[in-house]
């Protein structure tokens, strides 16, 4: 699955899934724009970990939860790269509380970060794609989105990867014509060894049928398939990478 020549913007990849994400493209050959919000170090790290691979790895500095700095992100990145082949939407804040516990910026917070950003940086990315009359969207969103799987102290998030699909499946019908896929990988929890106390027991209380917890390298082969040609006819999918999770 050759990203030959293509250009992927990869928000959030300064850490976790992001990173692998941006590594795993920029080794199937896509130069590759590594976006971030506050970690300035740890972007330019994975944008020079791409570069020492032979890949063009660049970092961008943005806040994604507002619509002017996702069009400056992308405006920036179609600018040094002269195209957008690839747009994966990774951001998304995630917070542990009762509906009753949470008060109303932090619920718009959460919201904002896992859902309005997938709206705003397909809007500005969209444009470009259509020109193209090729182009990638993959939205991260959460194993059970798709059903809207609730869970306790996790309303907003799951409200908002819920979102994400819906979102996800009304743009694949409109930009499909355009050569234009959008699909949706659904992540289980991450063992990527930055995890919470919380969420730590939380893995090991899943019951995983294939043995084991996802991992960043799964998630990240799954987005490298949807960039690829070899998807070309898949739109409108969600794509569960959780080990049978849920089943």
């Amino acid at each position: 699955m050759s990203l030959k020549n293509r250009v992927a913007l990869v928000t959030g990849a300064s850490r976790g899934i992001g990173k692998e994400i941006a590594l795993t493209l920029g080794r199937a050959g896509a130069r590759v724009a590594v976006s971030y919000r506050t970690n300035k170090l740890a972007a330019h790290r994975v944008a020079n970990a791409l570069r020492s691979m032979g890949a063009q790895g660049v970092s961008f500095p943005s806040d994604i939860t507002d619509s002017k700095s996702a069009k400056e992100l992308v405006d920036n990145v179609a600018r040094h790269f002269g195209r957008l082949d690839i747009l994966v939407n990774n951001v998304g804040d995630f917070e542990w509380k009762p509906v009753l516990e949470s008060t109303p910026e932090e619920w718009h917070a959460i919201l904002a970060s896992n859902l309005f950003s997938v709206f705003y940086m397909s809007k500005y990315a969209l444009p470009i794609m259509r020109r193209q009359r090729w182009g990638r969207v993959i939205n991260l969103g959460a194993v059970g989105a798709e059903r809207a799987f609730g869970q306790a102290k996790i309303s907003a998030f799951s409200s908002a990867k819920a979102g994400v699909v819906a979102f996800s499946r009304s743009l694949a019908l409109e930009e499909a014509r355009y050569g234009i896929t959008v699909n949706v990988v659904n992540p289980a929890i991450i063992d990527d060894k930055e995890l919470s106390r919380e969420e730590a027991e939380r893995i090991s209380d899943a019951r995983y049928p294939i043995g084991r917890p996802a991992t960043a390298e799964d998630v990240a082969e799954a987005v490298k398939f949807f960039a690829s040609d070899e998807s070309s006819f898949i739109t409108g999918q969600v794509l569960n990478v959780s080990g049978g999770w849920l089943l």
